[in-house]
């Protein structure tokens, strides 16, 4: 058990203390987690060289988790070099403190609170000496940066907030208000925390699953694609493609019903994957160039928007319209009569761009549903 000082605060009816760790508790109490992170093979993979570093960033690596209920952004290398380099300096002109601003932490465990002296506030909060009892929820660069320094440093006081109370809901929506705004969290990273853990939105969730499987299946169209939680090669943001899905499952159950959109619900995925599969199919040429424009946010946007047009002629096809065989011959007739020069970034995509994005999408799904009705 770990005795810390600690200053007991409520507000709204929230309890929580004031208090400080040694950089040697940190490392012993502290689990660090990412919803999603890049291996150090993937990095690698994408260096043309590996360039020297100050970080031994394979042991950081092993500290940092991956967790269906974790909420904070992959970390960002260049913030952990800049931290490390100012906790250099900082400890070789013993002039500034290197975190002087407290971190904010959880724990999934009440902890034992004992008031000392006069005032019921102020005391000792015990804190079992379990590896990863607390998670980083504000602070978890300088934390991970004083973790690569930690062989280095003298031991440090790192000041902090710890709470002891919410529940994940609570978490996540104080994960939210602290860095959408001050951080500008990317919008597609607050889509995968709506769909999954800030609130139980079934469309929400639903498009969050649907794109991380087009992005990380295995031979899917689109693998690599989408920039998931802002970050990645892809060109696609995760949170246009979410929104125009959100909006589909909304008008699905709107016309169809709950029975409607609950069997959509339960082959969505199947769809999904089969849909771009026979819209790469279908679009060899533009899929594969770098000169074309099939793989924008317009113009999936557009193939979203017509889905249900194309499940509608594979059932008036009497084929199953979440099949491959049913959607393929339901999108015969776009070879014939979109073509791939439709796409061509230089050439008809330019010149039917002049209306601008919003545009670009209503112009290419009424030309996409004409063409199935023709």
């Amino acid at each position: 058990m770990i005795s810390v000082p600690a200053h007991k605060i409520r507000q709204f009816g929230v309890d929580f203390y004031q208090t400080s760790f040694t950089s040697g508790d940190i490392q012993k109490l502290v689990r660090f987690e990412v919803l999603n992170y890049p291996t150090l093979q993937e990095t690698r993979a994408r260096q043309k060289a590996p360039r020297a570093s100050a970080v031994n960033w394979e042991l950081l690596e092993k500290r940092i988790g991956q967790s269906e209920a974790a909420f904070q952004r992959p970390m960002i290398r260049k913030k952990i070099r800049e931290l490390v380099q100012y906790y250099a300096d900082c400890r070789e002109a013993q002039n500034l403190p290197a975190i002087p601003g407290a971190v904010i932490m959880i724990t999934e465990k009440r902890l034992a609170f004992l008031p000392t002296g006069k005032s019921p506030n102020l005391g000792m909060l015990q804190i079992p000496e379990e590896p990863g009892i607390l998670r980083c929820l504000d602070g978890q660069h300088r934390l991970l940066a004083l973790s690569a320094q930690a062989e280095r440093d003298q031991e440090i006081d790192v000041p902090a907030v710890l709470f002891d109370t919410l529940d994940p809901r609570q978490t996540v929506e104080l994960f939210v208000t602290i860095n959408a705004k001050h951080t500008r969290l990317n919008p597609s990273h607050l889509i995968s925390l709506a769909g999954r853990r800030l609130y139980a939105d079934p469309y929400q969730a639903l498009a969050h699953d649907i794109i991380r499987r087009l992005n990380e299946e295995e031979g899917s169209p689109l693998q690599g694609d989408v920039k998931i939680l802002g970050l990645g090669r892809g060109r696609v943001s995760q949170a246009s493609l979410a929104d125009e899905m959100v909006d589909l499952f909304g008008n699905i159950e709107k016309l169809g019903g709950k029975n409607r959109f609950r069997d959509f619900e339960q082959n969505a995925k199947r769809f999904f994957g089969n849909y771009f599969k026979a819209i790469q199919a279908v679009f060899p040429q533009a899929w594969a160039g770098r000169k074309y424009s099939i793989k924008t946010g317009a113009a999936l946007r557009a193939f979203i928007r017509v889905s249900p047009d194309v499940m509608a002629r594979s059932e008036q096809l009497k084929k199953d319209p979440y099949d491959s065989f049913g959607i393929r011959e339901s999108l015969k007739p776009w070879a014939e009569r979109i073509g791939d020069a439709r796409f061509e970034t230089e050439a008809e995509w330019r010149r039917k761009l002049a209306g601008g994005t919003r545009g670009t999408v209503e112009v290419l799904t009424r030309e996409l549903r004409e063409a199935l009705k023709a």
